[in-house]
């Protein structure tokens, strides 16, 4: 049978459920990209459903009206109206939640003028009887002129009945719940009508009073639209009726079909909002939310993590011993294998940060985190809306940048762009994770805390703090006067969906193996390629050592280390350490370490995967070890002692702390301001600040 294909969008305000109606369509089929031109992500997947029909599913940013205030809430606007674009959906989802309709219908009205086919769907409908809601459903259908289907995304249930709904899209009803325009100038209206001859009214209105955030109008569009000016006090007055009129016939409806009897409700909302935003407790809390995440990192973590670090420096062993010697067995035993085991081990820590944030989303306590952090924030000159970006910051930089798209006011984003790669990111964990091991005792405080745990809490609450200091110098620096209002919506709390957890997890781990893993054994195989290849020296490296006096009377295995040891300090990229040394030393670092930090630009957690490659090389064959025993052997020939001791590693800690070693977060900071100005001035302050830093710890504590 012929599979045919239809293109849905999912709208809504945020906190609907939209995002878990989404997974529960499409489950793993579904991936990431961007919109054309545009660097905001887009979920889009498949689903089946019938026989017959395949449903190609984008879910839209949330928003609450169609009218932009952000970027993010332009590309609903855009995917609405531009009809000759991809996105462009053949029939749209309206979700909307049980216990804030009047809200949602906004939006569901607006889309409902633009005649596509809607459909409304009212989500967390297990949930009418607790919170004393009722509701006529076919009352409701006829004043809204539209299907309406009843669904709880988190149970999973009414999920069918939307399926049947939209196998039956062309026979919905398209007219408008009302004709709100011809209320507020039907003269006026009719003239737009005629000057763009389009079959809704609404979209023409909406190109006039929108076309600042419009980009793919063409040259007769454009020339309509110069007949009207959407600054002038007529049109903004029209706006205004508009939303108004909406409203109360919004109100209207609800009035027929809608109740909340609020002494039936038996909600245990208000309760917990009053405990956990509390002044003192609120606070309290969190930090023990806190302190169970990062101990649980390294507690529930370091088993499987050994197990990963043994099995590739097995692998590494393994292939060496059974592959004909030459070059591509070296590529493979020296490069490729510590290389993607310098990604591959820190999985288990990464996957339990994401289910961690994945459940405090989901439970809807994030929400109560950033109202409580607002209340700090405004005391240092940041908007409240910052505060999104920098919770975010801990997971990836990138799209925390983006987040700043929802702040209005230009100086307020951009201090908030400049700040946020100070927050410690998933991206500095491996490094974090792999220091804090060698250096901090695996130890216990007060019976209960984990002293490494602790550590990277200590870690976490400076890149805050330090996120903190630079917003306060830059508030005083930009002149920042203007300050927008901080608007948060309080979700319900909820208990989290297993599907929901698990595809987050899944999708962020995926996405930082796949992102770091490219760029990781794409440098293994250079470093490796540099490390294993050099001058003359590095050629005649077995002659020159046995030449050497005080390498008589060595055993074969202690000649053949020296030999490793001697090719690497000779090969082109000892010479290229050699030629920074001097430069960090004051640091505490050798050649070494300087390789593994530069090849860290690209991304950061690349540094421990560059030092088990060069310490993979430098080996005599026989026994690679693991990268955590091969870093913790290391020796200082200078001084006899650990090259990763207390000194040297609090340093590392610190400057991963403090530097700005991404090369794609300044590549999203130049995009969002559109100037290298910005990104170049964030390098330079924060590896300024990072030298010094860790210059002074290491003088120190040394």
């Amino acid at each position: 049978m012929k599979n045919n294909v239809v293109k849905v969008a999912l709208v809504g305000n945020p906190n609907t459920g939209k995002t878990s109606l989404f997974n529960e369509l499409t489950g793993l089929k579904q991936k990431v990209g961007n919109y054309p031109g545009i660097t905001v992500d887009k979920k889009h997947g498949k689903c089946k459903i019938s026989e017959t029909l395949t449903a190609e599913v984008v879910d839209l940013p949330g928003t609450y009206s169609i009218n932009p205030q952000t970027l993010d809430e332009t590309i609903v606007l855009e995917t609405l109206l531009n009809s000759s674009g991809e996105s462009y959906p053949d029939l749209v989802v309206v979700v909307a939640e049980v216990e804030n309709l009047k809200r949602n219908l906004l939006i569901f009205s607006q889309i409902k003028d633009l005649k596509i086919p809607t459909l409304l769907v009212v989500n967390m409908a297990d949930q009418m009887e607790r919170k004393g809601i009722s509701m006529d459903l076919e009352v409701l259908k006829a004043e809204l002129k539209s299907e309406i289907v009843l669904i709880s995304a988190r149970k999973s249930s009414g999920i069918e009945n939307l399926k049947k709904e939209i196998e039956n899209y062309k026979n919905w009803n398209t007219e408008p719940v009302s004709n709100f325009l011809d209320k507020i100038d039907p003269d006026f209206f009719s003239e737009i009508k005629t000057v763009f001859s389009e079959e809704s009214t609404y979209k023409p209105w909406l190109l006039i009073t929108q076309q600042q955030y419009i980009h793919f109008l063409s040259e007769e569009q454009q020339k309509n639209i110069a007949f009207f000016n959407p600054a002038s006090e007529k049109i903004k007055k029209y706006q205004h009726k508009e939303t108004v009129f909406r409203y109360q016939k919004i109100n209207e409806i609800l009035k027929k079909a809608y109740k909340v009897d609020a002494s039936k409700a038996t909600d245990l909302r208000a309760k917990l909002d009053r405990v956990l935003t509390h002044k003192i407790f609120g606070y309290v809390i969190f930090v023990g939310v806190l302190l169970l995440i990062f101990n649980s990192i390294f507690e529930w973590a370091s088993v499987p993590m050994d197990l990963i670090d043994g099995l590739f420096a097995n692998l590494s062993d393994m292939a060496k011993s059974n592959l004909p010697p030459g070059v591509f067995t070296n590529l493979i035993a020296e490069g490729l294998i510590p290389g993607i085991g310098g990604v591959v081990i820190f999985i288990p820590q990464i996957a339990i940060l994401f289910l961690f944030i994945a459940i405090l989303e989901e439970t809807g306590y994030m929400s109560r985190v950033v109202f409580l952090m607002d209340k700090i924030m405004r005391r240092f000159g940041m908007s409240g809306k910052s505060i999104i970006p920098l919770v975010s910051g801990t997971a990836c930089a990138i799209p925390a940048i983006m987040a700043s798209r929802n702040i209005n006011n230009w100086k307020e984003r951009l201090i908030t762009i400049l700040v946020v790669p100070f927050t410690t990111c998933s991206a500095r964990l491996p490094v974090y994770a792999i220091l804090i091991a060698l250096i901090i005792p695996n130890q216990r405080v007060m019976g209960i805390f984990n002293l490494q745990g602790l550590t990277l809490l200590a870690l976490y609450f400076l890149g805050f703090a330090a996120a903190i200091s630079s917003a306060i110098l830059l508030n005083k620096v930009l002149k920042i006067d203007n300050r927008s209002l901080f608007v948060i919506e309080m979700p319900n709390y909820k208990l989290p969906s297993f599907k929901n957890v698990f595809y987050e997890v899944v999708e962020k781990t995926k996405a930082f193996i796949l992102g770091a893993g490219k760029i990781i054994l794409a440098l293994s195989i250079v470093l490796w390629f540099l490390a294993s290849n050099g001058p003359e020296t590095f050629k005649n490296a077995e002659q020159i050592v046995l030449t050497q006096q005080d390498n008589t009377g060595l055993s074969e295995g202690e000649l053949q280390k020296k030999v490793a040891s001697y090719k690497l300090q000779n090969s082109y990229i000892g010479y290229m350490g050699k030629t920074i040394e001097p430069v960090i030393a004051p640091m505490g670092y050798d050649w070494k370490i300087g390789i593994a930090l530069i090849s860290s630009f690209a991304a950061r957690e690349v540094f421990v995967g560059a030092l088990a490659t060069i310490y993979s090389v430098e080996s005599d064959g026989e026994d690679t070890g693991t990268i955590k025993q091969r870093m913790a052997a290391e020796i200082n020939p200078a001084t006899g002692e650990k090259r990763f001791n207390f000194a040297s590693g609090m340093s590392l800690l610190l400057f991963y702390a403090f530097a700005m070693q991404c090369i794609g977060t300044l590549a999203i900071v130049k995009r969002e301001t559109k100037s290298w100005k910005w990104p170049i001035l964030q390098l330079t302050g924060m590896s300024a600040l990072a030298y010094i830093v860790a210059t002074i710890t290491f003088t120190i504590l040394s």
